[in-house]
């Protein structure tokens, strides 16, 4: 009998391939679809205003939080388990002069190191559908947000039955295509942690443009560099195939990318 991974190995090999630098070529500034467009629009459907108190759960290189604490003016924490993804958000916020505005350490989504109530939102972008004990993640989202306070997620969306043999090991994880759900068992999970769904939007042409941006840069280094060639220790060949199977999926519809924001009860009028 066959066994996909353990949530351990989930966990280290995608914290390891989101912080490595053969990822931030292959993905650009942005590690999401949809880009800061994307992240503008979760922050407008939140209610975003200066002086907020946000959780950027899986921050990676700080890209989202930094966008919430220079445009939208709120005070962002971000959560990573990638201490190397921790330190260059640090060094990033630095360079933008938001030091005293956004900060960043490393921690599990699904043990937050945080106090109960203590966010008026928190964000997740790409990232819930890695996270390998979903309900835990949601629960802990719902624990650290006050009353009134709202969770937002943009991430991969696909039915498990549907997804394709090839897709299910560690590179189907790092791929967020291993262990991604419907749109509606998201919003099943957030309600099942105690979070009132509100808002629900479908964004798969933003999966599909990143999708074919990535197959683009793949090529164009092979191009480059030639057949068998490594981008700083990524297998351009296999990274090549695993994006032509993620191409499938989401031109047949399988794959898809949705955003949501749930509401915790109890904020009053």
């Amino acid at each position: 009998m066959t066994t996909g991974p353990t949530p351990e190995t989930v966990k280290s090999c995608c914290a390891a391939a989101y912080q490595s630098d053969a990822v931030a070529a292959v993905l650009g500034d942005s590690y999401h679809p949809g880009g800061l467009a994307l992240t503008r629009r979760l922050a407008r459907t939140l209610g975003l205003r200066p002086g907020m108190r946000v959780l950027d759960a899986a921050s990676g290189p700080g890209t989202t939080a930094l966008v919430l604490a220079g445009e939208f003016g709120c005070e962002v924490a971000g959560v990573d388990l990638g201490e190397q993804s921790v330190a260059r958000a640090r060094e990033a916020a630095r360079h933008a002069g938001l030091v005293g505005r956004v900060s960043f350490r490393t921690g599990d989504a699904e043990q937050l190191p945080f106090d109960d109530g203590s966010f008026d939102a928190v964000v997740s972008e790409c990232a819930f559908c890695t996270f390998p004990d979903k309900p835990t993640a949601a629960r802990e989202i719902a624990r650290v947000l006050r009353p009134g306070g709202r969770a937002g997620l943009t991430d991969v969306t696909l039915h498990p039955d549907e997804l394709p043999p090839q897709l299910a090991d560690l590179a189907g994880w790092v791929a967020c295509l291993a262990d991604a759900r419907p749109l509606e068992e998201y919003a099943a999970l957030l309600t099942a942690a105690g979070l009132r769904p509100i808002r629900t939007e479908r964004h798969d042409d933003a999966l599909r443009r990143m999708v074919e941006q990535i197959d683009a840069r793949l090529r164009a280094y092979r191009i480059t560099a030639g057949p068998g060639a490594a981008l700083l220790g990524l297998d351009v060949d296999r990274a090549l195939a695993l994006t032509a199977q993620a191409e499938r999926v989401v031109a047949d519809g399988t794959a898809g990318y949705g955003l949501l924001v749930a509401e915790k009860p109890g904020g009053g009028p």
